[in-house]
């Protein structure tokens, strides 16, 4: 018999040996195919609305005049707003905001109207608990806003009663007219923000943690000598066989999150699925190749598992997904090309927000590429593991 075809026998007989493993166990399923279409319908349906909506505030308006009124009504039609209570002092909502009963309050002093009337300048103040970061940024923002419409709608009425028309009273108030537009996302919708990255993130994870336990129990059940032989002492086909029927299942996990994304839920995808299709198959062989380096590099369950499990959370900080990576430190900015995740969130933007072609993300592919070879870095020290090491419980 050719050699090559003993090789393919070779990695038809581990496959066939994985796949038996992969049926035998209840956790591979949990781990490969329940645990990330729970976290897809989870984090999509948590954050179905887009936006927190009638998130409950406080108002304390001790003025009591038709304008301070009309005030709080202009405010709780905001839709991120909800007034759900009107405190006499300020001490009491402050109380009522550190319970947790309220997320912010709206301060009206006494002589507010009078005040403007007599062009005195008089203050405003509101409060928001930025411990709740969202929830303290939309309400300051929607706060801020009724605070400046207020202002303007008081200068508007001086200016027409001295009086100027109304165009000329627009003009004094904003001599610049802004016109925003938010690029790719103008929704400004939360689920597409987050679950673009947190997705292919919680299935990078779970590839870590599954082909780190896939060769460390190897290991910790003395069935390694089993997998070598039959893989006829070679360890590129002991590893590709163990690991294909994996990279299969995963990339399907893959698939149902893009079409999930960009075919039912309609998220942005202005370069087509087919570029996002290919780099979630670049992810999933990146992270299966991290994966081999972290049990070679740890030839035991526990330690790999949590070498793996410390890496793919680190994921999600260094990935500038949540803080940008260009306000990092530069040693950071540094590191944080050493994870996965960073790599495809940079494709994912330039590609399914952009719509840019694949050639200006290069470089992260080529990243991506680099991934997918360290393998050859740590074979023979894996290889010599799995033959003469000896787990200690």
């Amino acid at each position: 018999m050719k050699e090559r075809e003993k090789k393919y026998i070779a990695l038809w007989h581990v496959m066939a040996r994985e796949c038996r493993r992969l049926t035998s166990r209840p956790l591979y399923l949990f781990c490969m195919v329940v645990a990330p279409l729970f976290c897809y319908v989870f984090f999509t349906t948590l954050m179905e609305s887009g936006l927190p909506t009638n998130m409950p505030v406080g108002i304390v308006d001790q003025d009591q005049t038709s304008t301070t009124r009309q005030l709080a009504r202009n405010l709780d039609a905001f839709e991120q707003t909800a007034i759900v209570a009107h405190y006499p002092t300020f001490n009491e909502a402050r109380e009522a905001m550190q319970r947790g009963e309220i997320y912010g309050f709206f301060y009206i002093p006494q002589g507010t109207t009078a005040d403007a009337q007599a062009q005195r300048q008089p203050t405003v103040s509101f409060y928001t608990n930025n411990t709740l970061l969202i929830a303290g940024s939309l309400l300051f923002k929607d706060m801020k806003t009724m605070g400046e419409l207020a202002s303007a709608a008081v200068g508007q009425a001086t200016l027409l009663a001295k009086g100027a028309t109304e165009d000329q009273a627009v003009a004094l108030l904003q001599p610049i007219v802004i016109d925003t537009h938010p690029l790719n996302n103008p929704w400004m919708n939360y689920s597409v923000y987050l679950n673009n990255t947190f997705m292919p993130g919680v299935l990078m994870l779970l590839i870590f943690m599954v082909t780190v336990y896939a060769i460390g129990v190897e290991i910790k059940e003395r069935t390694a000598r089993q997998w070598m032989r039959a893989s006829n002492n070679s360890i590129w086909i002991a590893l590709a066989g163990k690991l294909l029927p994996h990279t299969a299942v995963f990339f399907l996990m893959g698939i149902c999150y893009n079409v999930y994304l960009y075919g039912f839920l309609h998220f942005p995808c202005n370069s087509g699925i087919l570029p996002m299709l290919f780099a979630t198959l670049c992810l999933v062989l990146a992270s299966q190749s991290m994966g081999i380096l972290m049990i070679g590099t740890l030839p035991t369950l526990r330690l790999g598992l949590s070498f793996a499990s410390l890496w793919g959370v680190l994921s999600f900080s260094m990935c500038g997904l949540s803080f940008p990576a260009m306000a990092m430190h530069p040693i950071l900015q540094a590191l944080a090309n050493l994870f996965p995740l960073r790599h495809y969130f940079l494709i994912y933007v330039n590609q399914a927000l952009n719509g840019y072609s694949m050639t200006y993300s290069w470089i992260n592919y080529v990243a991506l590429l680099l991934f997918m070879l360290l393998p050859f870095l740590i074979a023979p020290r894996l290889k010599g593991a799995l033959i003469y090491y000896k787990y200690i419980p």
